[in-house]
């Protein structure tokens, strides 16, 4: 029982040493929101996909963070700009085989909160490296059980499905839709980057996707995380911030029961943002509420899909 509760907490507690790090250090950048989701996924599941791929953990957000980078510091935010790097993160894990979805947010951060510094890349791959060397010293102490969890057989599942070869025109149609809201003053964030991450996940597996069942709790997860962790930054900055932002996602994440890392990722964004305000929440319901009922539509095509006689 106590380890299990120490292995539940070991993803706060890594946050935490990422958040006293950027402290020491002034560089806000080593917070990159998506080690939540992945520190959590990892420490629980120590032979899940994330963690059984220690080198991609490494290597694609650092290609997708320094495309990034670059498009930010060459063209302006815009419909063209985010879908080419969308476009450009999509292709680099397909390229490499990487399992590492989360990539895709690394890649759109630089260009959705104005991060032009190239010290960005290499703050993240602090982070993930990190997060490397945890996972492979867990397999090395944690043997492999013979029955794999029930999150191991989705993903198992979700990486020999076969997609509708069509997903990406549905989730091209809503991430140009979402960019183009975005453009208009005070909406940019409309397009926060762990959403892509999500719908990634949704229109290319939405019949296993762990949250296609219930994909009306999701804007419900993800707007309850933004307005914790708007709420915890606002109340105690940063910093400490970011502990009790992963503590209240993950506590949300239980009571609806929804297994949705990206969830994680939300509720840190505020810890790296100038001035994180609850009009991010308010934001964060619009995009994931217009998400939720594209792909609602998007599953029924594809349920229409299978039942034809063949």
């Amino acid at each position: 029982m106590l380890r299990t509760t120490l292995i539940r907490l070991g993803s706060v507690v890594f946050i935490g040493a990422i958040a006293l790090a950027a402290r020491l250090t002034g560089f806000d950048l080593l917070m990159f929101p998506e080690l939540g989701a992945l520190s959590n996924d990892i420490i629980k599941r120590p032979y899940g996909k994330w963690a059984s791929a220690p080198v991609m953990l490494v290597l694609t957000p650092l290609v997708t963070a320094i495309v990034g980078v670059w498009i930010t510091n060459h063209m302006a935010f815009g419909v063209a700009a985010i879908v080419l790097d969308v476009a450009i993160a999509l292709g680099v894990i397909e390229a490499i085989r990487s399992p590492i979805a989360p990539a895709i947010s690394a890649g759109l951060l630089p260009l959705v909160l104005d991060v032009h510094s190239w010290w960005y890349p290499p703050a993240i791959t602090a982070g993930t490296a990190s997060l490397a060397l945890i996972s492979i010293v867990r397999r090395r102490f944690h043997p492999k059980t013979p029955v794999p969890s029930i999150r191991d057989k989705v993903d198992n599942v979700m990486e020999k499905a076969a997609s509708n070869p069509l997903w990406l025109l549905p989730f091209l149609f809503v991430l140009v839709g979402l960019a183009f809201l975005a453009q208009h003053n005070g909406w940019r964030l409309l397009l926060f980057p762990p959403i892509v991450v999500i719908g990634f996940e949704m229109f290319a597996h939405p019949l296993v996707c762990p949250w296609a069942v219930r994909p009306w709790h999701l804007p419900l997860a993800c707007t309850l995380g933004a307005l914790a962790g708007v709420g915890a930054v606002s109340l105690l900055g940063p910093g400490l911030g970011a502990v009790v932002s992963m503590m209240m996602g993950i506590l949300i994440l239980r009571v609806i029961d929804l297994h949705a890392p990206p969830v994680l990722a939300i509720g840190l964004l505020p810890t790296i943002m100038t001035r994180p305000t609850y009009s991010f929440v308010v934001l964060v319901l619009a995009s994931t509420m217009i998400l939720t009922i594209s792909f609602r539509l998007w599953q029924v095509v594809c349920l229409h899909w299978m039942r034809r006689p063949t």
